[in-house]
Formats: C-alpha cells, structure tokens, sequence
C-alpha cells in the first residue's frame, strides 16, 4: 500500500457491525481483525528482512530452533510440536534448507523411527545474520510502545494458555 487510508476500515466495520444490531460483538470483531491486520504488516516487515538471506519466516524459525539446542540438532516431530505447524511444514521447511545446506537429516543414534534435523556451520552463520538484520530492522522499533509490548504479551499469552496451546 503506498499511501494511508483515509480512515480506518477496522473502525468502520465495527461500526457496521454495531448498526446491524450485533453490538456485543462489534468491538471484539474488531479486536480480532486488528490482530490479523497487525499480523500481516509485521509479517511484510519480517519477509522483508528475511529476503536478502533467501530465508522466510518459517524456514528462519527453524534455524533458530536449531541454533538454540546445545547440540544444534532435534528430532523432526519435536522441531514441528516446538514451533506449533504440521510435521509436513516442518518436512518442507527442512527440504529446503536442505537443499540450501543449511540444515541436513541424520538418523537419531537410538530411535531408528526418528530423523533429525543438524545445523550445518553455514545455517548457524545464516541464523546468526539474520537474527542481527531481524532484531535492527523488526524487534527492536515494532512500532509498539513498551508498555505496550508488555501488555501485549501478558494479554496475548492469557489467551493463547486459555486456548490450550500452552499449560501454565
């Protein structure tokens, strides 16, 4: 989008919403759709970033999961329940970091039903670089105030725990 809208189109529907006569529903309508809306701009921002590594968010994720073990490797169904997608974005993301010679499948020394996935000393470089390029250009101006931030995550981890995506 190369210019701002005139108004906010959010606003105007929860203002819709509330002429319909679904009142109680209006400014929840419009939270949740804020929250999308909010999603996609961070996510242009991150893609964005990400682009001169070759990288995308997903695949970014993984690399960091990756950095993040002390041993730079974890099995391909705990990397997929740790970042929250179906195995076979997981299958995926790792084909082409694969392919990239980021990462590479090495069979788990114990468990012959496991593979695993091993950072390669060219992926934890790349995870490095962007996470630098990320944390400049992204984390630390979002956009958000700090108190802002802080609310935001208690708010948003209220919500996430309530709908069973995490235990206390």
């Amino acid at each position: 989008m190369d210019r701002p809208l005139p108004r906010d189109p959010i606003a105007e529907a929860q203002r819709n919403w509330a002429r319909r006569g679904w009142d109680s529903e209006a400014a929840p309508m419009a939270a949740v759709t804020a929250i999308m809306r909010v999603q996609q701009l961070l996510l242009q921002r991150i893609e964005a970033t990400l682009r001169p590594y070759a990288l995308t968010f997903a695949r970014y994720e993984l690399l960091t999961l990756l950095a993040f073990t002390r041993r730079g490797e974890l099995a391909m169904s705990r990397a997929s329940s740790l970042l929250q997608v179906h195995p076979t974005s997981v299958t995926n993301a790792v084909d082409r970091l694969q392919t990239a010679g980021l990462v590479h499948r090495s069979p788990h020394p114990v468990d012959r039903r496991t593979t695993l996935i091993c950072l390669t000393a060219e992926g934890r470089e790349l995870a490095r670089r962007a996470t630098e390029a990320l944390n400049r250009e992204v984390f630390s101006d979002t956009g958000f105030e700090a108190a802002d931030v802080d609310a935001l995550i208690r708010i948003l981890a209220r919500f996430r725990r309530q709908a069973g995506d995490f235990a206390e």
